[in-house]
């Protein structure tokens, strides 16, 4: 068995195209407003909410909540630029253990393809937030909201396009001359 450092039977990638590479950047783009409007909440901006409809949100335990998601989904959001980006095939030296090491293309695939399909099936079924008012919200606030969560809409598509592109970058040379 090959070791991860050794050559293997694929060639060097080619240069991914500029459309993967704006779409790639474009992801973490689509997911800033959504939040940001969380993040106004956890530094105490009803953010669209009436006032009785926020005290949830004064808790410690919701402000940690709408501070992780919005960490995480920026994280996972900015990861899809290892798609377009070297780290994306072959590991930073500094990281332990991997450090230095090819990625194995279906690493990368896989779990981009299923966050894809994920954020596609999540976002697309999602009623559209205006067309059903919020108790807890003021109609300018509910909208405002609709309008900041619109962009979601694209993030599994985008990371599907960009996903699709560096598997057809980095697949094996003995698959890429049967197609």
């Amino acid at each position: 068995m090959r070791s991860p450092k050794e050559p293997s039977d694929r060639t060097a990638s080619s240069p991914p195209p500029r459309w993967a590479v704006r779409s790639a950047r474009l992801i973490p783009l689509v997911v800033l407003p959504t939040g940001l409007w969380r993040l106004a909440m956890v530094c105490g901006f009803p953010s669209g909410y009436t006032k009785a409809g926020f005290v949830p949100f004064e808790t410690p335990g919701a402000k940690v909540w709408m501070l992780a998601l919005s960490v995480v989904c920026e994280v996972l959001a900015l990861l899809s630029l290892g798609l377009v980006r070297p780290w994306g095939e072959t590991s930073p030296r500094w990281l332990p253990v991997v450090g230095g090491r090819r990625v194995r293309p279906l690493a990368a695939v896989i779990p981009a393809a299923v966050g894809a399909l994920a954020l596609t099936a999540i976002w697309a079924a999602m009623p559209w937030w205006w067309a059903y008012p919020h108790p807890d919200m003021t109609s300018a606030g509910s909208l405002v909201v609709g309008v900041l969560y619109q962009p979601l809409v694209l993030w599994g598509p985008l990371l599907g396009a960009v996903t699709l592109s560096y598997y057809r970058r980095t697949r094996p040379r003995r698959l890429r001359a049967a197609h």
